[in-house]
């Protein structure tokens, strides 16, 4: 049996307890980095087929497998959930107030599915593959975490590569999807503008300084960085999500606070749209009596794709299901997905690939998208995700001796 045919046997062998282990995960959503219930299964799980988990940061776990000498191959499962009350109807739905509406149980399950797989195979790898399970994907913050613990070392890791599902689309379900050359996802950064005024009578706002009038007017002016200030060719998005001030009808308050996001491709136009940013809210304060202060709380790198391993990856991909290995641009207008991912903290530091495996085609009744309470997957393309895993890892590191 070739390696193809032994891969696709053996995670076909295991889709029952990717199944079973996906829908443990998601009755037990936790999030951000306090996840001890799902820690303690995936270590169970690993220990159950013969690995020694590793800690690495808070609630991030790591296990290598290969005993061959060469290079190390990491690929990546996430497992942190979204504070969403779950309303799809489901057997196994969350048991508490949060919900795997993202699939990070679905990508945790794939992988625990690879390590199977790559245990039954560990006298036919030849180097070393790691396994991250990383936390807190979606306060973009945990394989920053991870890295600062050392998740690169000890093997130091050559290359990486990860796969999100995605459900809620008009595409067929089971297609793997490659991301290629660049910017695969958008850079993000969080930001909190406060606006300093002098509070009082709502009847006196002669003696005031209103807080919320310039806050107004800086939402407003920002505005104008998209319309007036960004090429046309250029992506950026600026949102403003939260306007906060005050809690009486007759009453101006000393302060206002804004909240929002700035999502971007390209580094300097992320340096140039935060810079802006500053610049417009400070003045436009200033020009209304008030004072505006900056707080940039969160930054994500854009996920940057490696060209020479998306081309290895899109024929790995091809060996294993042909057509059904698409480029991202066959479902995104430009190739590009306008949500942020962690994983470019690791795309910074090696080659990396993103994957997507689409499993939810909204044609027949998966309707709602990722971060929806209602979202659903459907489970019997998981196993594909652990095939995917399990023979790009190795065949790289058969290419890459």
């Amino acid at each position: 049996m070739d390696l193809k045919e032994k891969v696709l046997t053996l995670s076909k062998k295991y889709e029952q307890d990717i199944i079973k282990d996906r829908r443990y995960l998601h009755e037990n959503p936790e999030i951000h980095l306090d996840l001890p219930i799902t820690v303690k299964y995936i270590k169970e799980r690993l220990v159950e087929m013969g690995y020694e988990p590793m800690d690495c940061g808070k609630s991030g776990v790591v296990v290598t497998v290969g005993k061959g000498e060469g290079k190390v191959f990491m690929i990546r499962g996430d497992t942190d959930a979204l504070p969403v009350k779950e309303e799809a109807d489901l057997p196994f739905k969350s048991k508490n107030e949060n919900m795997h509406a993202c699939g990070h149980d679905i990508h945790a399950s794939m992988l625990l599915g690879a390590a199977r797989v790559l245990k039954d195979m560990e006298d036919e790898i030849p180097g070393k593959i790691k396994l991250m399970f990383q936390p807190a994907e979606e306060t973009l913050s945990g394989a920053k975490e991870m890295i600062e613990h050392g998740l690169l070392e000890n093997p130091k890791v050559d290359a990486a590569l990860m796969i999100h599902a995605m459900t809620g689309f008009p595409v067929p379900e089971g297609m793997l999807v490659y991301a290629e050359e660049g910017a695969a996802t958008a850079a993000s950064d969080t930001f909190e503008i406060t606006i300093q005024g002098k509070g009082g009578h709502g009847a006196m706002p002669d003696t005031t300084v209103d807080p919320i009038n310039a806050a107004v007017h800086v939402h407003q002016m920002l505005q104008s960085i998209n319309s007036r200030e960004i090429s046309p060719s250029e992506t950026a998005v600026l949102t403003i999500g939260s306007l906060k001030g005050g809690d009486a009808a007759n009453v101006i308050p000393d302060t206002a606070k804004l909240l929002g996001t700035i999502r971007t491709f390209s580094e300097t136009t992320r340096d140039f749209i935060k810079n802006r940013l500053v610049s417009i809210s400070t003045h436009t304060a200033e020009g209304l009596r008030a004072k505006a202060t900056i707080n940039f709380l969160r930054g994500c790198p854009s996920v940057v794709v490696d060209g020479d391993l998306s081309n290895k990856t899109k024929n790995y991909l091809r060996e294993m299901f042909g057509e059904e290995a698409l480029p991202f641009k066959a479902f995104l207008p430009d190739g590009r997905l306008s949500g942020s991912e962690d994983f470019a903290f690791v795309s910074q530091k090696v080659p990396s690939i993103f994957l997507i495996l689409t499993a939810g085609n909204s044609n027949d009744g998966y309707i709602y998208p990722q971060h929806h309470p209602k979202a659903l997957f459907k489970e019997d393309v998981f196993w594909k995700g652990t095939a995917a895993y399990s023979y790009c890892a190795i065949r790289w590191l058969q290419e890459n001796k």
